[in-house]
């Protein structure tokens, strides 16, 4: 029998309400030891909260969801008590000194809903990506996919997957062992319109981009502005602007989010070939990866001398003897500000056109490549000519599907995954 756990779900006390959940097989007897007995289901019920002594720890509204429909799939009672420390305290103290309950791990609810089949594996992504939202484009997507986007659609791929394999035992199963009889035209149709359906969502942009940001990086020779510039986009003082050459060494990363998109931006060391100092050499290795990286490059070089497919800035347009640009993107200054809204629009178009689309599933690391497994299992079913082999790709391709719902998985993936969660979701 499975422990029966407890954990705040809401913030941190001090706060109006707090929503302590309890889940597990001794749930019930939690609410008719502490709270004079169950609620009716799902019906909210004010009660006094007492210790087994009899002293009053709180009143709060209790609810009661018997298992398995409830959240974690077996019995499961919250409580919406007075938010202040004491209470919530109080209350945790008196569930730690009952049998048979204890303090529940990070993701530990989570994972009791995916173990009970109330959420699949890629819902469960998409809710720990809901946790972490930081902007709209990442609370969207997330969204999407805890809603069960994906998973419906990997469920009617797996169903087209069992028909073809049907059809193809079929096959087997009713041809002499020297004369197999061959599979229909449309077999080969269905096959190659599920590859293409597949490809579609693997051309899609990524959840890297929404969950990381995108990457920008700021580029040029020392004492180009650049500093100057990564602290105007950042808002902050993050980078030492100096008018000596060479003072940034290092890679600076600062995250912030423009019209609801998320960014990461990226100051450099200049670069030039005439460094002679080990750590500034270091420092513009560094700067060249960073660059070859990049979803965007902000060149503030000489014009033409930058990466291919950079945008060509020119910066200090406040001063009147500044190095121009024949046909620069954009003509900014970080001293007065001017061009910095047309900049900070034209970054966050950009990156739209680059990112998921807002309310589209993206697709994370590990469910692309299990789709990318069952797409090339199905492009080589497309080319076998014996049966038993078109039936063993089918196969593999089911397994993919299955593994990125989690029907096959390891527990160490799942305990990186839970893991992600705070304590008590």
């Amino acid at each position: 029998m499975p422990d029966t756990i407890f954990a705040l779900s809401s913030g941190a006390p001090p706060a109006a309400i707090a929503v302590l959940r309890i889940s597990g097989p001794c749930a019930g007897h939690v609410l008719d030891v502490i709270a004079a007995g169950r609620p009716a289901p799902r019906c909210a019920s004010l009660r006094t909260l007492r210790e087994p002594t009899g002293e009053v720890l709180d009143r709060a509204l209790v609810l009661w969801f018997p298992g398995p429909a409830s959240s974690t799939g077996e019995d499961l009672a919250e409580l919406h008590l007075h938010g202040g420390r004491a209470v919530v305290t109080a209350v945790e103290r008196a569930l730690a000194a009952m049998e048979k309950l204890r303090r529940a791990t990070p993701g530990e609810f989570t994972r009791r809903a995916f173990a009970n089949g109330r959420i699949d594996l890629a819902e469960a992504e998409g809710l720990a990506d809901l946790l972490a939202a930081e902007t709209e484009l990442q609370r969207r997507s997330a969204l999407v996919l805890a809603g069960g986007a994906l998973s419906r659609q990997v469920e009617d791929w797996r169903t087209t997957l069992l028909s073809l394999s049907a059809e193809v035992e079929s096959a087997l199963d009713f041809s002499d062992e020297d004369d197999v009889s061959p599979l229909s035209p449309a077999f080969g149709e269905g096959l190659s319109l599920l590859g293409t359906e597949i490809r579609v969502w693997l051309d899609r942009p990524r959840s890297k981009a929404l969950r990381e940001g995108f990457r920008i990086v700021l580029a040029g020779p020392p004492n180009a502005g650049k500093s100057s510039l990564f602290n105007a986009l950042v808002s902050s003082n993050a980078a030492i602007v100096s008018a000596i050459a060479g003072t940034t060494r290092d890679v600076l990363i600062r995250s912030v989010a423009i019209d609801g998109v998320p960014f990461q931006f990226l100051d450099t060391a200049g670069v030039h070939e005439q460094a002679e100092d080990p750590i500034e050499r270091i420092g513009i290795a560094r700067a060249r990866d960073a660059a070859g990286n990049a979803d965007l490059v902000l060149w503030l070089g000489p014009e033409g001398e930058g990466p291919f497919g950079v945008w060509e800035l020119e910066t200090r347009s406040d001063l009147e003897a500044r190095e121009r640009k024949a046909d620069p993107r954009h003509v900014v200054s970080a001293m007065t500000g001017e061009g910095l809204r047309g900049l900070f629009a034209d970054l966050a178009n950009s990156a739209r056109q680059a990112m998921p689309k807002p309310g589209e599933a993206a697709l994370n690391a590990r469910q692309a490549a299990l789709l990318e497994a069952a797409a090339g299992a199905l492009s080589d079913a497309g080319i076998q000519s014996d049966p038993l082999l078109v039936a063993e790709d089918l196969r593999s391709a089911r397994v993919a599907c299955d593994a990125l719902l989690g029907r096959t998985t390891t527990e160490d993936m799942l305990d990186a995954l839970f893991g992600r969660f705070c304590v008590g979701k």
